[in-house]
């Protein structure tokens, strides 16, 4: 008997969503399609909307193959294809995370224990899902792949020659349609439509949904369409970082997870200025930024990485930062946040042998 492969997508996105999300989140299981795993996947696209299935090893390793290093690939694998697949896959640099969903925890944690990027081996759906959605709140913040071109946005992004309001119903058609079949974004396109307001920018930005994805994505690929469409909420955010600018010199931190290839290109950086093309998130807290990065011991070919910046707001040309605690979801989080386009002086890149 014949046996098709079978590789479902659930994005349902009618534009290429892989532009619109870094993460991916593949689930690999013989019995992924089953109905009653409906609801289960609206749960995990809350957290990561592009969702693979497959019901095969070998064209989900093809599929994790074809992904480009910047994109990051959290896996869900079954214990029986899961150690069939890991020792494939484990040292492929877009695999971050691998959780082994199955029924006998003590014999899948014999094989899956010796693999550094299999966070939890788990036999409840609801550990499943709390572990993935603690774990991608820290991905989202030291996963992303860090881009030092320089990129700027003038500074009257906010002002518009032609209709705000037409351009702001494109950009819900268009969150719509990557979001298609994700009811959690619906509901929040929905809620964003009927009650977005300029000084709730910092507020939208940092709930870490579909706007904070969508905004930073089209940021890093320089899509010029969707920056245009997004300009009136970049101003906002913009005149919020000026309204509650840092009136001091302050020192911040960012953890960041870096190849080895990035961090040699990072050297040759050393006394140049460099920018980031999206909004750059700091902490005031060191601690706090160095607790995030946690890196398997066999992915020999990554790097944590602490970036401490010092920040003085008199320098001329400098673009707005601020302390966006009272105004973010997340306000134990100490979080300075700086303006797209900010440009820093790379003085030094150092080993730390104290924190690695």
């Amino acid at each position: 008997m014949a046996t098709a492969m079978v590789v479902t997508d659930t994005s349902h996105a009618k534009i290429d969503d892989k532009d619109f999300e870094i993460f991916c989140l593949i689930w690999l299981d013989a019995n992924t399609n089953a109905k009653d795993n409906r609801d289960t996947e609206q749960k995990l696209r809350s957290i990561i909307n592009r969702l693979k299935k497959f019901q095969h090893a070998n064209e989900c390793q093809k599929y994790i193959e074809e992904r480009s290093q910047h994109e990051r690939v959290v896996m869900i694998v079954s214990g029986t294809l899961g150690q069939e697949i890991v020792p494939r896959v484990h040292k492929h640099r877009q695999v971050i995370s691998i959780y082994v969903y199955c029924f006998d925890k003590k014999r899948n944690k014999e094989w899956a224990d010796k693999y550094g990027k299999v966070k939890a081996v788990v036999t409840e759906l609801d550990e499943l899902i709390s572990r993935i959605q603690a774990d991608h709140k820290i991905q989202k913040m030291i996963e992303e792949p860090f881009s030092i071109n320089v990129y700027k946005i003038s500074g009257d992004t906010g002002k518009s020659t032609g209709s705000v309001n037409e351009d702001i119903n494109e950009l819900i058609k268009h969150c719509k349609d990557i979001y298609e079949g994700n009811h959690f974004e619906l509901s929040n396109i929905r809620e964003f439509k009927k009650d977005y307001s300029s000084d709730k920018a910092l507020w939208w930005y940092s709930r870490q949904m579909f706007f904070y994805k969508t905004l930073n994505a089209i940021l890093r690929t320089e899509n010029i369409h969707m920056i245009f469409l997004f300009r009136k909420f970049i101003g906002d955010i913009q005149r919020l970082l000026i309204k509650h600018q840092v009136d001091r010199r302050v020192r911040v931190y960012r953890g960041q997870v870096m190849s080895k290839n990035e961090l040699e290109g990072l050297k040759k950086c050393r006394n140049q200025f460099i920018s980031v093309n999206s909004f750059f998130s700091t902490s005031t807290s060191y601690r706090q930024a160095l607790s995030f990065l946690n890196i398997p011991d066999d992915a020999t070919d990554l790097e944590p990485i602490i970036f401490e910046i010092v920040a003085d707001p008199k320098m001329a040309g400098t673009k707005p930062f601020a302390d966006i605690s009272r105004h973010s979801d997340f306000p134990d989080e100490s979080e300075i946040l700086f303006m797209l386009g900010s440009i820093f002086r790379l003085n030094s890149v150092e080993h730390n042998d104290n924190d690695q």
